[in-house]
């Protein structure tokens, strides 16, 4: 099986979530949430209380050129907020 955490997710927006101990992650499309809480369990050495999961849809992107117009679609992908135990902490600059 492929890995099921591929990134971790750092925005401002995540940033402030993790004063409440909540992470986000890019995770396998396939991966459900047994295996994620698994796998950050195994990987930071934390314990997980929940998971929650999205897919995200890729955007439309439109390329303009002298033969026309094309038109794609960014890849879809998931991601993983994970809220860990009190007194937990990810640190992803140490665990990378």
């Amino acid at each position: 099986m492929t890995t099921i955490i591929r990134r971790p997710l750092l925005t401002e927006k995540i940033t402030a979530l993790q004063e409440r101990r909540q992470y986000a992650f890019e995770v396998d499309h396939e991966a459900n949430k047994v295996d994620i809480a698994r796998a950050v369990e195994k990987k930071f050495k934390v314990t997980v209380l929940s998971v929650r999961t999205m897919r995200v849809k890729g955007k439309k992107k439109t390329q303009l050129t002298r033969s026309g117009r094309f038109q794609g679609r960014l890849r879809l992908w998931k991601k993983a907020l994970v809220t860990l135990k009190e007194g937990d902490k990810i640190d992803y600059l140490e665990n990378v």
